[in-house]
């Protein structure tokens, strides 16, 4: 997936590159190698990284390419669901190894945009340390590594700028796009191939797993230092039932039971969320919503377009009673939703 950042202050993915890209890359430019080197100094990395590099994969496709995360000796690699994109076959490669090897999909959650595949050799795979990402904090130091653009085994430095954020990640180039809950915010760049690389703590922990950047409102361009990373809670428990089934069983995550689209007015501009179709017996339904019906917010949210609903969604829970205005014709009309589990 090409790395086009999206005007107005949207987000873009920032993790496949097309292959294209990686075509600009000189033919001199190789893997890092390992040299003896003098201790490192006060505020080096150089410990952390030397951890953690053996732990990322860059992950190529016929469309492109991106990074991946080794999580266990079974040769399972975790992912971002536009990396794999519709790929079932892949070719991994460990950072200083020339040579590359196969890998097969294990499972893909587009909403979650993660993705399991697990490589047929699992020889020499390095297994990461996953921390606590409940425990990141604002003002932590960490450290995105991946393969942006080719060069594998790269690593850029920043600080957690927030938590908890939740942001829409745009539908683009085959990808169908993510709305993230619980997103960390980093000034970390997150460039072209970072994609599904790991976001590490100073003690070598993976707290998260590297996947859009925001863009410019200037412009086609990617914002600097404004990047963010699914959490690796929600990577490891996600990663764990594709892993169990396939598919994911239990997504923690709210959802309003129809499908949805930003209605437009008379002026071609975003007008409130239309609801193309209501699923019988899902929250919607039940609450006596009906398809054509425009929200106007949720609970004291305003949603002029479907990210918009989209993120509130994302920062609820299924269970949660939730406050939908919506307008029907010449009405407006406030119902109770009892939110159900996308």
């Amino acid at each position: 997936m090409a790395a086009v950042v999206i005007g107005g202050g949207g987000f873009a993915a920032g993790a496949a590159t097309a292959a294209p890209e990686a075509a600009r890359i000189p033919a001199s430019v190789t893997a890092p190698r390992a040299v003896t080197a003098p201790q490192p100094g006060p505020g080096s990395y150089a410990g952390v990284v030397a951890r953690v590099l053996p732990s990322v994969v860059l992950i190529r496709t016929s469309a492109g390419l991106g990074s991946g995360v080794v999580l266990d000796r079974a040769g399972n690699i975790v992912t971002n669901a536009h990396v794999a994109g519709k790929a079932t076959s892949f070719q991994i490669q460990l950072t200083g190894d020339p040579q590359p090897r196969h890998a097969r999909l294990v499972g893909s959650y587009g909403p979650g945009d993660l993705a399991v595949i697990r490589a047929d050799d699992p020889s020499g795979l390095t297994p990461a340390r996953f921390g606590d990402s409940g425990r990141a904090r604002a003002g932590d130091v960490v450290l995105a590594a991946g393969n942006p653009l080719g060069l594998s085994g790269s690593v850029t430095e920043g600080i957690i700028s927030a938590t908890g954020r939740a942001v829409t990640e745009p539908a683009e180039n085959g990808s169908p796009g993510a709305t993230l809950p619980d997103a960390i915010q980093t000034s970390a760049p997150i460039n072209p191939g970072n994609s599904g690389g790991a976001l590490v703590n100073t003690s070598g922990e993976v707290i998260g797993i590297p996947t859009l950047a925001a863009g410019s409102p200037q412009g086609n361009s990617q914002a600097q230092g404004i990047g963010f990373a699914i959490p690796s809670n929600v990577a490891r428990d996600l990663a764990a039932q594709l892993i169990k089934s396939g598919h994911v069983t239990n997504s923690h995550r709210a959802a309003i039971g129809a499908r949805i689209a930003t209605a437009t007015g008379q002026d071609g501009r975003p007008a409130g969320v239309g609801l193309v179709e209501v699923t019988p017996g899902g929250p919607a339904g039940r609450a006596g919503l009906r398809a054509g019906d425009v929200i106007r917010s949720a609970g004291r949210t305003p949603t002029p377009d479907a990210a918009s609903l989209a993120e509130v969604l994302a920062a609820a829970r299924p269970g949660q009673a939730l406050t939908i205005t919506v307008t029907r014709g010449t009405q407006t009309l406030t119902v109770p939703v009892t939110l159900g589990e996308l």
